[in-house]
């Protein structure tokens, strides 16, 4: 997948920092953060843990460089972003909030929005399934991290259906499946099905050296 830069529209050059098994976090962030919130997020770092994820948000690291940069490549770097959004957020934060989702939808992200009661959904968000918060949720966070594994473990069936006719295709599959599940072995299956497509002597930058970088 050919990525381009946020701030000039060129073609990204760089692979990012990857983080399987993370989740990234879009929500209010600094004072004051609704009680609720505090909650669902408490509620959450739980239901990951189980699966052996962690959960990072826009503060978790000081770049000391552009923010809309830091979010864009932390959305390229992990497998997941969840959003959390209350009735009590206003207008900007949920704006920054939405607008980071796009770009996880945009990226093939795995997605999911919770919302308290009263809690607005943009109209192109919808069809959209939302947990909201409320009685049943840790079970919903539980079964929605369940269905998150099933997605990878399908994303690696579906590189070994592509190994041989659209390797490209597979290997950002085999990408994906190892930032939802972890599994080493998925690097390596990588690297099997670059060498076979005898691009060796292609730049260190090219897009199919970019893709398997990982």
């Amino acid at each position: 997948m050919i990525t381009y830069n946020p701030l000039d529209g060129e073609a990204w050059t760089s692979c990012p920092r990857y983080r399987p098994q993370t989740c990234f976090l879009m929500t209010k962030l600094g004072d004051p953060v609704p009680v609720d919130v505090s909650r669902i997020r408490r509620t959450l770092e739980d239901s990951l843990a189980e699966f052996g994820y962690a959960v990072i948000d826009a503060e978790s690291e000081v770049t000391g460089r552009d923010f809309l940069l830091k979010i864009w490549k932390q959305a390229l770097a992990v497998p997941m972003g969840i959003a959390i959004v209350h009735s009590e957020m206003t207008p900007v934060t949920l704006g920054n909030i939405f607008f980071e989702l796009g770009i996880f939808q945009a990226f093939g992200k795995e997605t999911l929005v919770v919302k308290t009661e009263g809690a607005r959904i943009p109209s192109d968000l919808v069809r959209t399934e939302y947990v909201p918060y409320g009685a049943g949720f840790k079970r919903k966070a539980h079964s929605f991290m369940q269905t998150v594994i099933d997605q990878g473990e399908h994303y690696a069936d579906m590189a070994e259906n592509f190994a041989e006719s659209n390797p490209l295709l597979a290997i950002d599959y085999l990408r994906r499946a190892f930032l939802i599940l972890g599994d080493e072995s998925l690097r390596d299956r990588k690297q099997e099905v670059f060498a076979g497509m005898d691009l060796q002597r292609r730049a260190r930058n090219s897009v199919e050296a970019l893709l398997a970088d990982y």
